[in-house]
């Protein structure tokens, strides 16, 4: 028996800033491809990568959820070159963390940042 799952195509991110996460992730290079109005006002909004199949869909919180806690969303973003980046990120005002990690074999230069809700994000040198 198959479950027939085919791939991950989004992530959601709990957001209440949902204009203020757009213009952020758009500053980092992803494009809005969704942004439709739902139930109460709200909105669904996605961005994606150029040319990437998966994104992040930067959500309202479900109804009396509480307010939106920052968390360590498990997203991991790729790039070639881990120092340009990290400089990048830090020239655009970025919360990063102040210095590219090199572990060692097996695990690739990285670094943490967060987005203005407080969720963390992470980029691994590809």
């Amino acid at each position: 028996m198959t479950t027939g799952l085919q791939g991950i195509n989004l992530v959601c991110v709990p957001t209440i800033e949902q204009d203020k996460a757009v213009a952020f992730y758009e500053s980092l290079g992803f494009e809005k491809r969704t942004d439709t109005p739902f139930h109460g006002g709200q909105r669904w909004i996605e961005v994606y990568l150029p040319g990437g199949t998966t994104g992040i869909a930067l959500a309202p919180p479900p109804p009396d959820s509480g307010p939106v806690q920052p968390t360590v969303t498990g997203i991991t973003l790729n790039t070639n070159d881990i120092d340009a980046t990290h400089a990048a990120m830090k020239e655009l005002g970025v919360d990063i963390d102040p210095q590219v990690s090199r572990m060692g074999e097996p695990v690739p230069p990285l670094f943490w940042f967060r987005d203005p809700t407080g969720h963390t994000l992470m980029v691994v040198e590809a």
